[in-house]
This record gives structure tokens, sequence and C-alpha cells, in this order.
């Protein structure tokens, strides 16, 4: 889609964060945008900072509920007509590592990261299909749906899972003229390490990490460096550029390079002793 004027976009997580820097730059090249999130305070303080009612919206919603995601597509229908690129930006983390294999932990992070973006596709795409005037799917990801630097945790599970799914539905996409862009960044200005402040009461109480602990430890280091990320304008300005361009993969910190050929080169190295053995036997 390289014609965004006059187009309209929806935004998960468009609150704060990656959202909101989302939900600007789509007004900025003259699009209508809808932002959702869960928390209503905060995504009213959204609209109200992007100064432009006439094309901004807003509209709670729980991405972890596939009602609450209908009822906003059909809000976001309603305020504007066709909805053409998907932002499926929610997300949440949640303390894990071997010591605390919760339950609560794991069906939260999967129930927003993964089954919040297959709500928003699932609800979106046969839309997007049916008025054919063309559309694009982004999947906010992660660094660490590449690489697993943080260990055993449900965050990094949940973001493989949002990059193999927007992998597949590339390819299913394409020849019917649909874009999808999987967004990976590393490190960015978010509230992501505030996620327990809207964690629902049904997936337990909010988790508490025992002081000196080496899960206490990784997540201090985690929330020094978010602090220190990279400004959300920038992931948002790579995004509208990879929806223009129809890029499947959008990457914002050109320095994860190394961890990534280390992965994939373990993983050529396995292969490449699969085929050694063969060949002796």
């Amino acid at each position: 889609m390289q014609e965004l004027a006059g187009k309209t976009a929806f935004v998960t997580g468009g609150a704060s964060g990656i959202g909101l820097a989302l939900g600007r730059a789509f007004v900025e090249v003259g699009m209508k945008v809808m932002l959702a999130d869960i928390e209503t305070d905060a995504l009213q303080a959204a609209v109200k900072s992007l100064d432009n009612l006439a094309r901004v919206r807003g509209v709670t919603c729980d991405v972890a509920d596939p009602g609450s995601v209908e009822h906003a597509a059909k809000t976001a229908y309603e305020a504007f007509g066709n909805v053409h690129v998907v932002c499926n930006n929610a997300g949440v983390g949640a303390h894990g590592g071997i010591d605390n294999i919760s339950l609560e932990n794991w069906r939260w992070v999967l129930d927003v990261n993964v089954m919040g973006v297959l709500h928003g596709i699932r609800t979106f795409l046969p839309h997007i299909v049916s008025h054919g005037e063309g559309g694009h799917i982004v999947n906010t990801a992660s660094m660490a749906g590449m690489v697993s630097g943080q260990f055993f945790n449900p965050y990094g599970a949940s973001k493989h899972a949002v990059v193999s799914m927007s992998e597949g539905l590339a390819m299913q996409l394409k020849p019917v003229g649909i874009g999808v862009s999987v967004l990976c960044p590393e490190y960015v200005r978010t509230n992501i390490t505030e996620s327990e402040r809207n964690r629902p009461a049904r997936y337990g109480p909010r988790q508490r990490l025992e002081p000196g602990s080496p899960a206490a430890a990784l997540f201090a280091h985690i929330t020094e460096r978010v602090k220190a990320g990279i400004n959300p304008a920038e992931v948002a300005a790579r995004v509208v550029r990879a929806i223009r361009e129809e890029e499947l993969y959008v990457f914002t910190h050109p320095g994860m390079r190394a961890a990534v050929e280390q992965r994939f080169s373990a993983i050529l190295a396995a292969m490449d002793k699969v085929g050694t053995s063969a060949v002796r036997r």
C-alpha cells in the first residue's frame, strides 16, 4: 500500500509506546486512526494528544477476548468505514525463568501476545478481503522472536510464535494483494516492564519478584535497557516505510545482526552434522 492518505488504520495497544507512535505516524500521513487499548484513561489521553478528533478515535479493547476485538472492529467500521491497515501491537511481559514457572503468567502472555494477534487477524482479514481496496497487517513481535537472549520465558515464546504466524500469513496473502509485516524491535522506550498494571484478575494476582533473585536481577537489567531504548517514533517511521514497500521483516536495531547470525549459524551447523551422519551411514 503506497498511498495511505485517506485510508483507515486500527492499532491495538494504542494508548502508549509503539502503538501511540504508530497512531501519530498514521495521522501525519493523512490516515484515519482507531486506537484500541485496555487502559481506558490512558486511551482517552492518547486520543486527545493526537489533537485531531475528526480523524482519531479510541475504543476500549481487551485483545485476549475475541468478542472485545470484534466490538472494537465494529466501532471502527461505524466511525470510519473500511479499515485498511491493522496493527496487532498490544503486548505484555511477565516474569518467567525456571524458578517461577507460573501457569497464570504463561496463559496471560500467550493470550495477549499470541491469541491477541490471532483475534485481530481473524476479525479484520475477512473485512479487508471483502472490501477489495487493499490492506496491510502489521504484527508486533520483537527481537525476542528471533533470538533467545531472555532465556526460558513466556514473552520470548510468544514472540517466536508471532514471527511464524506472520511468515505463514504473508505467503497466503501475497497472491490477493494484502501485505504483512512482522515488527521485531529490540529495546524501545515503552511501558512493557509495567505490564502488570493491566493484568486482569482472571490471570491471578500481580507477580512479585524475590529481591536478590536471578529473576529480579534480569528484570532490573531489562528495565534499564528499556528506559535507554530508542524513541517509539523511530519504530513507527520504519513501520510506515515497511507498509509502503511491502516489507515482511521490520527491524530497528542493526546491532542485533550478530545475535541473529549466531543463532542461525548454530542451526546450520546442526543441519550439517545430519548431512555428514547420513553420508557415513
